[in-house]
């Protein structure tokens, strides 16, 4: 038997050595199934397949670039002769060649996003629409899911149901604009991303000459990731196999996360069904997480009805619970992760870039990096910007700036015509000119702006501008900072701008601005309820300077103007779930776990809307190697106001025995703050957690703290929180040094010295 099959176990050997005929490939998380991918393909080559003959599909370009490099070294030169790429970029190499047929030239344009949208923004224009309701993400996401449905301009406009949705929202022309754009692509012999899959199943259905040349060219079909497949991306697929039925797909419906993005799980749970003769191989065993993470992934996708029968299983180690922190806030949330990455970094010696931060929405990732860089640990925004490098942000930040200090260039420039308020770039350019002559700021020009020879049009719009910063000046003598923001955000038309712009993109968009907002209330107000659940939650801060918003920006500018140094690998990482899709880290926190938020709000309204985000949280567990952190917040700023925040219903889906609590005495919060009922979906709940009987102990009137270098091996100590106990071990130095110690009623701690205040008992 060849070498390479060698590494594998008895069921991934199976799957690579079935060649003939439909199969289907269900791959359980950190399964080997990038490895079986590859020698799936070197197997088909070492039996004599023309690798010309081999069509295999995946869903990014690194994932095609590493399999074909894995082939190369396995099989040699010939690998290079694979037809191995995404579906957007294989689907073009074939129009390339087809192109006439469809009336476009060989070497056709390929519109990326950005040149969709601003072809979108001129037809708007054009037509004489209004801008604001005709945003062109939310047009272009509109034409985007019909085409992945195969529904073009003319079936679009025979809709009665999307005419009458499409009136309902105040966008009735929406059919028209769907038609002149694809004329205008057509015209400009261009395709966006979506045609590449479009025309390449109208070439299949027009031209059965050029159908029959591919379904003879490739004989032997697959394709990664299947679950992520649309409906579009499958019919071609299909078409092309229909022929040899040498079809292998290769995926996880327990990982099926991007409905929103028009992925179809169907076509996974469907598979059997279409291919009757389907041979399936199921590849269950985890090769990176330890028993408790992969038995509580079992136990949470288990609650799902649709999903294909399997079992993933370990040999790897028992591992550590699972860390399920309660935090009183966000902000606190934020707080307590970085002290546990601290922690693991100088216990478990685990790198920075061993650790990755997952959470539902990018909006929450302010609290995080604020945290992180206090305590100097350095990070990356994976898949997106830092926080406060987003557009929207610097957008408000750059207003706020302005309010502060007009003079400053950089967000005068930033913000004169944003949102759009009349002011071209000919008037700005004069303005610059006039303010370079004078030796004037741009500001000072524009509050003499009736000097200057502009017509009377121009010179209402710059004094209009100057008199909304004017009024923001004159409220921030009296307002706190986030009154003066919010009133900043909703007068300047931002928020409006945002919260129009219905696409995905857009709804990110407004909610990073909201959590914007939600950052400076909390820098205004931290200690807003005093009652006796936050004074328990809480520790007393220290007293805080003035809020006023200068105050606040300082703050921001100390933290988005230091530099981060180093590889990336040694930088934290923050990212969405859907992001953390296929990879892998030694510590994982998965964070804002709460009702509304993971489940999101918008998904607990139907079976299959609940069963995707619990996928979603199926994904992130699976992430984790060795350790897996949980955490929520019992409040969180929503819109600039307080909520209560009720823990996530998937938390009750993992068995107790797996988790290990910190701050969390459930009932009696559950007294002191009543919170809603989920919702009515029939899901079947776990029995509520016991109680955790935490124990409190009341210092020594005699408590001094003593220097680290002082204590020994053996000594009995008073720890102002565990109480009473005595060192059982002590490891590494300086600010490193840290003290196992035995507690009579906490049990046993590992204790970082130079933050813990231990006492000598004589």
């Amino acid at each position: 038997m060849s070498s390479f099959l060698d590494a594998l176990n008895e069921a991934q050997r199976a799957a690579v050595t079935h060649i003939n005929g439909p199969t289907m490939i269900i791959a359980g998380p950190g399964s080997g199934k990038t490895r079986v991918l590859t020698y799936r393909v070197a197997y088909l080559m070492q039996e004599g397949v023309d690798p010309f003959s081999i069509l295999s599909l995946t869903f990014t370009n690194k994932a095609a670039r590493e399999m074909k490099n894995r082939i190369e070294r396995v099989m040699g030169g010939d690998a290079r002769s694979l037809w191995m790429g995404t579906f957007h970029s294989v689907f073009s190499r074939i129009l390339r060649g087809e192109a006439e047929k469809l009336g476009y030239p060989s070497n056709f344009t390929i519109y990326d996003t950005e040149d969709a949208k601003n072809l979108l923004k001129n037809i708007v224009k054009e037509m004489g629409l209004n801008d604001k309701l005709y945003k062109p993400g939310y047009v272009l996401y509109r034409i985007s899911i019909s085409k992945n449905n195969l529904i073009g301009p003319d079936a679009y406009a025979n809709n009665a149901d999307f005419l009458a949705e499409d009136e309902a929202n105040g966008r009735p022309k929406m059919a028209e604009v769907y038609k002149q754009y694809a004329k205008r692509c057509f015209r400009a012999g261009a395709m966006d991303f979506d045609d590449l899959l479009l025309k390449t199943h109208e070439l299949f259905e027009r031209f059965p000459d050029a159908l029959y040349k591919y379904q003879h060219r490739f004989k032997y079909v697959m394709i990664d990731e299947f679950q992520d497949t649309n409906f579009l991306q499958y019919a071609i697929v299909r078409r092309i196999a229909d022929v040899f039925q040498n079809i292998a797909v290769v995926g996880d419906d327990a990982q099926s996360i991007y409905a929103f993005r028009g992925a179809n799980i169907a076509n996974i749970l469907n598979f059997e069904k279409d291919f009757p003769e389907v041979v399936t191989y199921r590849l269950e065993q985890n090769y990176r997480s330890t028993k408790v993470i992969v038995e509580a992934a079992n136990n949470i996708i288990s609650k799902n009805r649709h999903q294909l029968e399997k079992k993933i299983w370990t040999d790897n180690t028992e591992g550590d619970t699972i860390k399920v922190i309660r935090a009183m806030s966000d902000n606190e949330e934020g707080k307590m992760v970085a002290d546990v990455i601290f922690e693991q970094r100088m216990r478990d010696h685990f790198k920075n870039g061993e650790f990755a931060i997952l959470y539902r929405t990018n909006a929450q990732s302010r609290s995080f990096e604020e945290a992180l860089r206090r305590l100097n640990i350095p990070y990356r925004i994976y898949g997106g910007l830092s926080f406060y490098q987003r557009k929207e942000i610097k957008d408000l930040i750059a207003y706020l700036k302005l309010t502060v200090n007009p003079h400053d260039e950089e967000s005068f420039r930033r913000v004169i015509n944003y949102p759009a308020r009349g002011i071209g770039k000919t008037s700005f350019e004069k303005l610059t000119v006039y303010a370079a002559d004078n030796e004037k700021s741009l500001w000072t020009m524009a509050e003499n702006v009736d000097l200057l020879p502009f017509n009377a049009g121009t010179r209402k719009l710059f004094s209009d501008f100057v008199t909304m910063i004017n009024s923001f000046r004159a409220m921030m003598e009296t307002k706190d900072a986030f009154e003066v923001a919010s009133h900043v955000a909703k007068s300047t038309g931002i928020l409006k701008e945002l919260y129009n712009d219905q696409s995905v993109e857009g709804l990110s968009r407004y909610e990073n601005v909201q959590e914007l907002l939600n950052s400076i209330k909390e820098f205004v107000s931290p200690d807003e309820v005093n009652s006796p659940f936050y004074q328990e939650l809480l520790p007393q801060e220290a007293e805080q300077p003035a809020k006023n918003l200068a105050t606040y920006l300082q703050e921001v500018v100390l933290l988005t103007d230091a530099d981060q140094e180093g590889n990336e690998d040694e930088t934290v990482k923050l990212m969405t779930v859907h992001a953390a899709k296929g990879l892998e880290f030694k510590s994982v926190f998965v964070v804002g776990m709460e009702e509304n938020l993971f489940p999101s709000g918008m998904s607990v309204n139907s079976r299959e809307e609940l069963e995707e985000e619990r996928r979603l949280f199926y994904v992130a567990v699976t992430r984790a190697e060795q350790k897996l952190t949980i955490t929520h917040a019992a409040t969180r700023y929503k819109f600039g106001n307080l909520e209560y925040c009720e823990p996530s219903r998937f938390l009750e889906e993992i068995p107790q025995n797996l988790l290990t609590y910190v701050g969390y005495n459930r009932n009696k919060w559950q007294d002191e703050k009543p919170s809603k009922q989920y919702d009515a979906t029939p899901i079947t709940k776990a029995k509520p957690v016991a109680p955790v009987q935490q124990y409190v102990h009341a210092p020594s009137a005699t408590f001094q703290a003593a220097f680290p270098e002082e204590l020994k091996v053996g000594m009995q100590v008073e720890h102002q929180k565990f109480g009473f106990g005595r060192i059982a071990a002590m490891e590494g130095q300086n600010e490193g040094l840290m003290a196992t110690i035995n507690f009579d009623k906490s049990g046993q701690k590992k204790l970082l010295l130079k933050f813990a205040k231990l006492s000598i008992v004589q």
